[in-house]
């Protein structure tokens, strides 16, 4: 038997949420036939066998929406997935008729967690996400973003709305968030997503051809993809960290980060010169 990740605590409900996922960006984006799409199902099984459910995808991924529904179709699998999507456009109709689109793609009558994409239009989307999700069509809301020079407007919307989920870039070399939206997503009782954990992917590339440190064994890392993992892990204020694959080796080696020892601080403040170097 596969051995299972562990899971931590939606704040909203308690419900348990296991800490690694699957993002759909550019690696769902591929055509039924393709050898690509030929890996996909592997991804999945690997991710479920695992204890892992997450998967996040976008109407802004091209075909990664499609791909999911057809995916978790074929194989009966859509109890074992915490699918979560995103509404990216502004206005009430229009917000509307996306989402709709949304539930016909990822072929489900209940989505698990809708995000306002990039905060467009969120008073607006934010209260369709409100009454859908009081008619339970929609069973957590939240808001997206992953840049900088967002997270005053971030923050703002975090003191000001009652959301179950914020989805977020925080990475190795990527810790902005870390000074005020973490803690205060924390404080707010917000779930978090970590988008891009690796750097949004030049870090890893850069890693990968350099050996690990000896204090990786440490921790229970044997490749540097779980190193990154497990520093996004390693804070308090995160639930869950979404790294995107689209091969079913990568999945499995992103899930060991989700089991073991997370190393504190102090470890981190010690050990992150060797990895920016």
């Amino acid at each position: 038997m596969t051995p299972q990740i562990d899971t931590r605590p939606i704040p909203s409900t308690g419900e348990a949420l296991p800490v690694i996922g699957c993002g759909t960006y550019l690696g769902f984006d591929v055509a039924p036939g393709s050898p690509e799409y030929a890996r996909l199902p592997g991804v999945l099984a690997t991710l479920f066998a695992a204890g892992g459910s997450v998967l996040d995808s976008s109407p802004m991924y091209g075909r990664a929406e499609t791909t999911t529904g057809e995916l978790l179709a074929a194989a009966g699998s859509r109890s074992k997935a915490f699918l979560a999507t995103k509404v990216w456009t502004s206005g009430r109709e229009a917000g509307m008729a996306q989402m709709e689109q949304s539930f016909t793609r990822l072929a489900t009558s209940r989505i698990d967690l809708l995000q306002v994409h990039n905060l467009v239009d969120w008073r607006t989307q934010l209260a369709t996400l409100r009454r859908w999700k009081d008619a339970g069509r929609v069973r957590y809301v939240g808001i997206t973003h992953y840049t900088e020079s967002a997270y005053a407007e971030v923050q703002m919307v975090l003191r000001a709305e009652k959301l179950d989920f914020l989805q977020i870039n925080y990475a190795l070399d990527d810790r902005a968030a870390a000074q005020q939206v973490l803690p205060l997503a924390q404080e707010r009782g917000v779930a978090v997503l970590v988008n891009r954990p690796f750097g949004g992917g030049g870090l890893l590339r850069r890693l990968r051809g350099r050996p690990l440190p000896a204090w990786a064994a440490e921790i229970g890392c044997t490749s540097w993809a779980q190193v990154l993992l497990k520093f996004v892990l390693s804070h308090p204020a995160v639930t869950c960290a979404i790294p995107g694959t689209s091969r079913p080796e990568h999945m499995q080696d992103n899930l060991a980060a989700g089991r073991g020892r997370l190393p504190d601080a102090a470890f981190w403040r010690r050990h992150l010169a060797s990895v920016e170097a």
